[in-house]
């Protein structure tokens, strides 16, 4: 096992050049998937090494329920770890389920408790959009089978009929894409390894941008749909108390200003590779090597540690 079992604690940290610049260089669906999958995978290589600290750690510990030749001096040899470090390693774990957990329940929870007070609330539903008496502005997607764009009567009159018709293409496109997954992996992710924060906040970002430039698709005017960006988030910002009633199941806006420059730009293309500089070159090799050198070290060590541990106990 060596030090490949600790490697891909840390190798997470190769991936942050690289969020930024899918950001910048790449188109935001590409970006959001892109960024999504490298997270889960160094998320699971590092918790998956964190289980085999733990169980080498706990093998040597007095009244526990692992086979006793797993204990034994020559496994012990073999594998260079002391007793504190699978002790830590517990911790680590344990604290890695407990978030995850969290994260999870929360997740449910929120989507429940919005579904309920919708089903409970007077609307006027017009097929998949909800719109509800509130003196509070605020727009969000709620997923679920129908998936529902929520909207409240403020937000509704503080745009006019084609702003109204891009926000609305916007939840939509949250809804279609299912930019909710993305987002719960990208959380998943942050909470095993916290050097996966970055792209936890680069993944909310690019969902936001893909919304964006679904709905400037569905609109035909990018301008447009930058103007109802701009002032549903300035209209949202000033409402009294966000924090009680519906306006508490709106996600936050993301970065505005950025997303309100990239619609005033040209439309960004759609490739898989970003053009070629030599920073971005350079960042997507050490993302790209730092992925690839967790995986394989992840795999190395568990495979290593089933080979000792199944030469060492008795058939």
């Amino acid at each position: 096992m060596g030090v490949f079992v600790c490697l891909p604690l840390v190798l997470p940290l190769t991936a942050l050049p690289i969020a930024r610049l899918a950001e910048q260089h790449l188109h935001p669906r590409i970006a959001t998937r892109l960024l999504a999958v490298v997270g889960a995978m160094l998320a699971l290589c590092s918790t998956l090494c964190l289980g085999l600290l733990m169980v080498v750690g706990t093998a040597q510990l007095p009244g526990n329920p692992l086979p006793d030749s797993w204990s034994d001096p020559e496994v012990r040899d073999a594998v260079p770890y002391e007793v504190k470090a699978g002790i830590v390693a517990i911790g680590a774990l344990a604290a890695v389920l407990a978030a995850c957990g969290w994260t999870v329940y929360r997740h449910l929870r929120l989507r429940i408790g919005a579904r309920r007070a919708l089903a409970a609330a007077p609307s006027v539903v017009s097929g998949d959009v909800a719109v509800l008496p509130d003196p509070e502005p605020y727009a969000y997607a709620l997923p679920g089978s129908p998936g529902r764009v929520v909207v409240s009567t403020a937000m509704a009159e503080c745009l006019d009929a084609r702003e109204r018709r891009a926000l609305i293409a916007h939840e939509r496109a949250h809804l279609a894409a299912r930019h909710h997954r993305y987002l719960l992996a990208a959380q998943l992710a942050a909470r095993a390894n916290p050097f996966l924060l970055p792209l936890r906040t680069a993944v909310s970002f690019s969902t936001e941008r893909w919304a964006d430039e679904e709905a400037a698709c569905a609109v035909g005017d990018r301008r447009v749909v930058a103007i109802a960006v701009g002032k549903a988030a300035l209209y949202s910002h000033r409402a009294p108390d966000v924090s009680a009633g519906f306006a508490a199941f709106a996600a936050p806006a993301g970065p505005v200003p950025r997303r309100v420059a990239a619609l005033l730009a040209p439309v960004p293309p759609v490739r898989l590779w970003p053009p070629s500089s030599a920073h971005v070159a350079l960042a997507a090799l050490v993302a790209t090597v730092g992925t690839a050198a967790s995986a394989l070290s992840s795999l190395n060590a568990a495979v290593t540690l089933v080979g000792i541990l199944h030469a060492a106990t008795p058939l």
